[in-house]
């Protein structure tokens, strides 16, 4: 970008320049307008593409809400030290919407995601958090890149692979080397024509990997074998697993740590997917139940973990209803919730139950801190949060909060 003032005016109208402020959770950083005459304070920006302490021109996307619009950063007046060249062609305001930080130095995104955590765990939940989130990496990782083992892809109107724009249905074409975070493993979707309209989903795992058309298997297998915390685990290749590599072994030796799970403790696996946590807490001699709406999802985790379904009781429900038909008692849960987060409802009977100690298994900060303040309510503390960089790119970053009773329990 040029450090020019006077950009062509294309689009959303331009405003600025503007002084960028402190990052925010979704993957923007916060800035104000000059006040107009009769305001006390300019009106609040969500700035994507840029950093804190930058000096940029912007072009609104979206001013229908009356407390805040939303923009892109289209030009840099004064770049930010952290600043660097996106390695993807089509990641930039108005394309692609995959990646929030591809203009980020990775460790300054790290420092970002640390931010955004610590401001959320304050905000929502007044716990003064001091730790940092941290880097993964796997021989398949090269800098923040290559990292994703499961895409999807929609076809355009002319038969190319394409991805979402951000907050929008519009179709951005892959670059002719393909998406940059994607696995090399995953089969490759891009310089052939496919049918228009349709869905592919591409998934690898070691020595592995599979395409499928909307649903169909082109190639590969309709199911993976996945590695980790010890066992293999059957995963169809359009469902859902860790779509880093390293996720998963990272999580379950989190939440491991964290519990120290006891022979013959009760222990509670809440979406438990197929069967993860659940396997895990039955390999240390747990007795574990599980809850996950999927029924194919649950099928599958009662295969993974045949060889101990002897202690492992498995049900497809919603958690808000399943919960009721489990013990009245527990020494361990470990949740792994939607985006959305648990909610309240959830929280009290999981913690209605005593458990000793409880695993959240996070991959959004403010739900996670909204959770934690529940808890917090009900006599639960978090005595220790990790944050680890699994999406590296994006906005998005995976927490593990470990609980435990205040008081007599």
């Amino acid at each position: 970008m040029s450090p020019s003032t006077t950009p062509t005016r294309t689009g959303g109208r331009l405003l600025g320049p503007v002084d960028v402020g402190p990052v925010a959770h979704g993957g923007h950083c916060v800035a104000r307008l000059d006040p107009e005459p009769g305001q006390e304070r300019g009106r609040v920006l969500f700035v994507r593409h840029t950093l804190p302490g930058e000096r940029v021109l912007v072009r609104v996307t979206d001013d229908s809400h009356a407390s805040f619009w939303r923009a892109d950063a289209v030009e840099v007046v004064r770049p930010s030290p952290d600043r660097v060249e996106p390695t993807c062609p089509v990641a930039g305001p108005g394309l692609c919407g995959g990646c929030d930080f591809q203009h980020v130095d990775l460790d300054a995104q790290r420092r970002l995601k640390t931010a955004v955590v610590a401001e959320q765990l304050q905000r929502l939940a007044d716990i003064d958090w001091r730790g940092e989130v941290v880097g993964v990496s796997t021989p398949e990782t090269v800098d923040g890149l290559h990292w994703r083992t499961r895409m999807r892809y929609h076809v355009d109107d002319e038969g190319r692979a394409a991805l979402r724009g951000h907050r929008s249905h519009e179709l951005v074409v892959l670059p002719a080397d393909g998406c940059p975070i994607a696995d090399r493993r995953t089969p490759t979707v891009v310089g052939q024509r496919w049918p228009t309209g349709s869905e592919l989903v591409t998934a690898a795992a070691p020595g592995q990997n599979a395409l499928l058309l909307d649903g169909r298997v082109q190639q590969g297998s309709a199911e993976l074998t996945e590695q980790a915390a010890g066992r293999s685990w059957t995963v169809a290749a359009d469902g859902f697993w860790q779509v880093h590599p390293a996720a998963a072994a990272t999580l379950v030796a989190a939440v491991l740590e964290g519990l120290e799970p006891r022979q013959g403790e009760r222990a509670f696996d809440l979406y438990c997917g197929v069967g993860l946590f659940a396997g895990a807490l039955a390999d240390a001699g747990c007795e574990v139940w599980g809850l996950e709406l999927g029924h194919r999802a649950i099928l599958t985790a009662r295969q993974n973990l045949g060889d101990v379904s002897e202690r492992v009781h498995l049900r497809a429900d919603r958690v808000e209803r399943g919960l009721a038909r489990l013990p009245r008692r527990a020494d361990l849960v470990v949740l792994d919730p939607p985006r959305s987060g648990a909610g309240k409802q959830v929280m009290a009977a999981l913690l209605d139950r005593h458990p000793r100690a409880v695993a959240y298994v996070a991959c959004d900060p403010a739900a996670l801190a909204r959770d934690l303040g529940t808890a917090a309510r009900l006599g639960y503390a978090a005595v220790d949060i990790r944050g680890f960089d699994l999406f590296p790119m994006t906005q998005h970053v995976e927490c593990v909060a470990i609980l435990a009773p205040q008081g007599p329990n």
